[in-house]
């Protein structure tokens, strides 16, 4: 099992513990040199799906330590969005909670095993994943994961249009 960390910066958590975010950025060179290609995820999510479960939410990647729920986990053209609830009955719940109110803990780090994955240049480009669950960790790989949501309103679809533009303008140059 491997395991990547995001950063997620928290502009909005709502009073009942709930959140959006990337737990992964598509096209983005991970720590390990790793890139997730597009579409990586979605064999998974069906899996997930067809069980009518989701991954688990967990603490800092420890199996003893769920958090909460994922109530949402989906592929769109900016990475994989996720919104989630905090189990606030839960002391852990809490604790996180506390920590991504005051900035202190901003990161996702998913849990994985790589199904394929190709070499392309110094990069190893995975392009199927089995997601095992996701995390809310202290130390993030990835500054480019982030929540979108304000106030209740949610711009996923808007600004990751914005921003798979704004990367295809980059390469270009």
């Amino acid at each position: 099992m491997e395991t990547k960390e995001h950063r997620l910066n928290i502009k909005n958590l709502e009073e009942d513990g709930t959140f959006t975010g990337y737990a992964s950025v598509f096209g983005m060179v991970y720590l390990h040199q790793e890139v997730v290609a597009p579409g990586a995820f979605n064999q998974s999510l069906k899996k997930w799906s067809q069980r009518q479960q989701m991954p688990k939410m967990l603490w800092q990647h420890d199996p003893k330590i769920p958090i909460g729920v994922w109530l949402d986990i989906q592929e769109d053209p900016y990475g994989l969005y996720v919104k989630g609830k905090l189990l606030l009955d839960v002391r852990h719940g809490r604790e996180a909670y506390a920590l991504l109110k005051s900035g202190i803990v901003d990161g996702l780090s998913i849990g994985y095993e790589v199904v394929k994955a190709q070499r392309q240049s110094k990069q190893r480009v995975l392009e199927t994943i089995e997601l095992f669950e996701v995390s809310l960790v202290t130390f993030a790989a990835n500054p480019a994961a982030k929540v979108t949501a304000y106030k209740n309103l949610d711009y996923r679809d808007d600004e990751a249009r914005i921003l798979v533009r704004l990367r295809g303008l980059a390469e270009v140059m």
